[in-house]
């Protein structure tokens, strides 16, 4: 399978699981969108070691736990490159601007500049347009 088709059958799985599906901390969030696309991609993220959590206070602890001070040290510490948001391809994990002590939410790019990620105007995961990131990087 090429490259390319892979990124795309790891994205629209992405969709397949998250679009609609309501915010639920330890559930459906940000963390567990970018790690579901991780392991699509052929990549293990470590999950389990912070333990689980089912509120935004207990996310951030578990964050915490890891060692970890935001959502951006913890995607760097597996060794993935940065790259510009603006040249993320389909698959790529994208930060975006969002309220609380995360340092952002994660989404997953999923072409033409959206990306499938949770926000706070909308009820559940939905393909965004946005306007401003923080960072993104290649899986």
């Amino acid at each position: 399978m090429s490259e390319l088709l892979r990124r795309q059958h790891a994205a629209q799985a992405a969709v397949d699981r998250f679009k609609g599906q309501p915010l639920a901390y330890g559930k459906n969030d940000c963390a567990r969108l970018a790690a579901f696309v991780l392991r699509k991609m052929g990549h293990r993220p470590q999950l389990a070691k912070a333990g689980s959590y089912s509120t935004a206070l207990g996310a951030t602890r578990a964050l915490q736990r890891s060692g970890f001070e935001d959502l951006a040290a913890a995607i760097d510490a597996m060794g993935l490159p940065r790259i510009a948001p603006a040249a993320a391809w389909v698959a790529d994990l994208v930060l975006l601007p969002a309220e609380g002590p995360f340092g952002g939410a994660l989404s997953v790019a999923v072409g033409n500049g959206r990306v499938l990620g949770y926000h706070e105007d909308v009820d559940g995961a939905d393909i965004l347009q946005p306007v401003q990131y923080l960072a993104a990087w290649r899986l």
